[in-house]
C-alpha cells in the first residue's frame, strides 16, 4: 500500500499529477488546495497518498499535508462520500473551513458545496462532528472579505488559469459573468471558471 511518494514533477494538472519515482510515473488525484502547493513541472515533491483499491483498478489520491489526508480519509467513512466526492469537497472548501462547518454543524456552507445535498450534509455533520474536532484542526478567524481582497482573490485565480493555458482576455471575460460570494475560496472560484471555460 503506498502511502508517501517523493519525486519529481512529470505532468501538474488542477485535477492530477503524474510523480516521476526512480523512472516509474505514478498518476495521482488532488485537491485544488495541493495543486496550488505544488511547484512547477520538473520540480520534486513530496505527497502523502491514499490509495484506493477496487475490483478493477487502483487509484492514488494525494496531498501536501498529513492532515488534508486524514480529512479525506474521515470523508470516505461516510456514507455515500467515495473518494472523488472527497476530493471534490476538499477542492472547494479547505480543511479548517470544513472543520469549522462540521463543528459548528454549518448546513448551508455544506450544502453550497458541488456534489452536497443537505441531506449528506445533515450526515456529514452526525458522523463527522465529534472525530472532526479529534483532530485539533485550527479553525480559521471570522473575516469579512474586503473589495481589495476580492480583487485580490480573481487576480489569483485570473492568473492561475493564464498559467493553464486559457488567453487573459477570456479568462477575465469569464470571471466577469461569475457570481463570486464574498466568502469564497480560490479553489472554488477557480473550480466555477473552469466548468465555464471548459464547455
Amino acid at each position: 500500500m503506498i502511502a508517501l511518494l517523493t519525486g519529481r514533477i512529470a505532468h501538474k494538472g488542477p485535477d492530477t499529477v503524474i510523480i516521476d519515482v526512480g523512472g516509474v510515473g505514478y498518476r495521482v488525484q488532488i485537491p485544488f488546495s495541493t495543486y496550488f502547493e505544488l511547484p512547477d513541472e520538473g520540480g520534486t515533491t513530496t505527497l502523502h497518498i491514499h490509495t484506493h483499491v477496487k475490483e478493477d483498478a487502483i487509484h492514488l489520491y494525494g496531498f501536501r499535508t498529513a492532515g488534508e489526508k486524514l480529512c479525506f480519509q474521515l470523508l470516505i467513512t461516510v456514507s455515500g462520500i467515495g473518494p472523488k466526492l472527497a476530493r471534490d469537497i476538499l477542492s472547494n472548501c479547505q480543511v479548517e473551513d470544513l472543520a469549522a462547518a462540521l463543528t459548528r454543524g454549518d448546513l448551508a456552507r455544506l450544502s453550497a458545496i458541488p456534489g452536497i445535498g443537505k441531506k449528506t450534509a445533515e450526515r456529514l455533520v452526525l458522523e463527522l462532528k465529534d472525530k472532526i474536532a479529534r483532530l485539533n484542526v485550527p479553525l480559521p478567524a471570522r473575516e469579512k472579505t474586503t473589495a481589495a481582497g476580492a480583487a485580490d482573490l480573481r487576480d489569483d485565480v485570473a492568473s492561475a488559469l493564464v498559467n493553464l493555458g486559457y488567453k487573459e482576455a477570456q479568462v477575465r471575460k469569464t470571471l466577469d459573468d461569475l457570481e463570486i460570494p464574498p466568502d469564497a475560496s480560490m479553489e472554488t472560484v477557480l473550480k466555477q471558471a473552469l466548468k465555464t471555460l471548459m464547455k
